[in-house]
């Protein structure tokens, strides 16, 4: 049940997601749009559409007069959908509200309107790619990570293909006396299964440990990531084109290696410190690297991790969507691949949970690099690394991000973002408080962050929050 006191909630903090879409509506709703937006929730996992409220930030209800009579839509919904959507009438002191709670699609059955099976990105409805479909219709039997890489593998092989040194270097343990405490340890760990055939090593184990990932499958070698490196700030000419051969947990150190090297210099560093120092941090690089390696969907064919290096900017990228919006990646977490991101942690390659993107957007400001943009395409996320830049030089929306991501960074840390800490992350002297004022005011008028009103009213000292605050 959806109170008053909710929608309020919802319309101070909430951002739309896959679950939750606002529509003004004010005289009526077109039932098509209706049914379609109810499929989309539906096949995200089930969610709320409001109509009756503004979409846009300040969000506020301007009240709805569609569907004057619910019973009749939701009877409608039922026989087209075949599901049960409860739509709830509030009465709101600034107008009438409906909120149409979708339920979740049931289990491998993805939900289609007149042939066409839906999702939502962004504020667009758009039909789900094979690959989403796919996975759907795989639910209720053996995870991706479950299923075998090779069955009936004998003990020698098992060996042959895993790199079992790293496995047990990873996790600090020494290297048992024994072929039989090897395996052992492999099975207690749920990356091998005896079977009466001899032994399954499951995707998992091969996605990790796999000395070489074409020894299983042409699909597992697909998954191998890929370094591109070109000459200019383009994909005209390719100076290293290198596919990853090894797998995540085995290639890891090496493959950060490779990249870091890659890397121009960061000649504006240097000058400070007097050493030679990378364009892009190692542990920027690392986290980036292993997000995308965690986050991808597996389920994905024919695509693999990207790492793009340009002469100004990096850009590492994953098949997949992300399950949370971009703008949340600093305070929220939700992990696509929860198995694989535990053994990762485990074995020391990622963060703990949430604070991988954490430590890039500070890593961005301690070297003084513009800050790292997240962005969706269609079926794949992308994270990129910009090289050293003068505030001057830097785009409104440059100066927006960098703006929201400190607010963010400061908010999670328990303090809070000042015109005064926004001058030291972009280092301005105190005389240019106005310039960081008037990059406050776009990134407030961009309904990014909100002043701090539980501190102080007065504008010289105000603080700031993310708008999800």
């Amino acid at each position: 049940m959806i109170t008053l006191e909710a929608l309020e909630h919802w319309l101070a903090t909430a951002p739309e997601s896959e679950h939750l879409e606002f529509k003004e509506a004010r005289q009526q709703y077109d039932s098509t749009k209706l049914l379609r937006y109810c499929v989309a929730l539906a096949n995200e996992g089930g969610g709320h559409l409001v109509l009756g409220v503004s979409d846009k930030r300040p969000r506020r209800v301007v009240g709805t007069h569609a569907f004057p009579n619910p019973s009749g839509i939701t009877a409608r919904i039922l026989e087209v959908l075949r599901i049960r959507v409860v739509v709830q009438e509030l009465t709101h002191p600034d107008g009438r509200v409906l909120v149409f709670e979708v339920p979740s699609r049931p289990v491998g059955t993805p939900l289609h309107y007149e042939g066409t099976y839906l999702m939502r990105t962004d504020e667009d409805l758009v039909p789900m790619t094979p690959d989403q479909l796919k996975r759907i219709l795989s639910e209720g039997g053996p995870d991706w990570f479950e299923r075998p890489a090779r069955e009936g593998a004998s003990a020698d092989e098992v060996v042959a293909l895993l790199d079992t040194q790293s496995f047990f270097d990873l996790y600090g343990l020494p290297y048992p006396t024994t072929r039989d405490g090897v395996l052992a340890r492999l099975a207690q760990e749920r990356l091998i299964e005896m079977h009466s055939g001899g032994w399954r090593i499951t995707n998992l184990a091969a996605i990790l440990l796999a000395k070489r990932l074409d020894a299983f499958s042409p699909d597992l070698a697909r998954k191998a990531p890929r370094v591109v490196i070109y000459e200019g700030g383009n994909k005209l000419v390719t100076r290293e084109d290198k596919p990853g051969v090894r797998g995540y947990a085995a290639g890891f150190e090496s493959l950060i290696d490779f990249i870091h090297s890659a890397a121009p210099l960061n000649r504006f560093v240097e000058q400070v410190v007097r050493e030679e120092v990378k364009m892009f941090p190692r542990q920027a690089i690392r986290e980036l690297v292993a997000n995308a390696l965690v986050h991808q969907d597996f389920e994905a064919t024919g695509q693999s991790v990207m790492i793009e290096m340009y002469a100004d900017r990096l850009e590492v990228s994953n098949p997949g969507l992300p399950p949370i919006k971009v703008e949340r990646f600093i305070d929220e977490f939700r992990s696509r691949n929860e198995r694989l991101a535990e053994l990762m942690r485990r074995m020391g390659l990622c963060e703990e949970k949430g604070s991988g993107i954490d430590k890039v957007v500070h890593l961005a400001e301690v070297y003084q690099l513009p800050a790292p943009d997240f962005r969706t395409s269609e079926t794949r996320t992308t994270a990129i690394l910009f090289a050293h830049q003068d505030f001057a030089k830097m785009s409104k929306p440059d100066r927006v991000r960098a703006c929201y991501q400190h607010c963010c960074l400061k908010y999670v840390s328990n303090d809070r973002m000042s015109n005064q800490s926004l001058r030291e992350r972009f280092k301005l002297p105190e005389s240019k408080a106005v310039t960081a004022s008037q990059v406050i005011g776009a990134t407030k008028d961009a309904g990014l962050i909100k002043a701090d009103e539980s501190e102080t009213t007065s504008t010289r000292y105000a603080r700031y929050l993310p708008f999800w605050a």
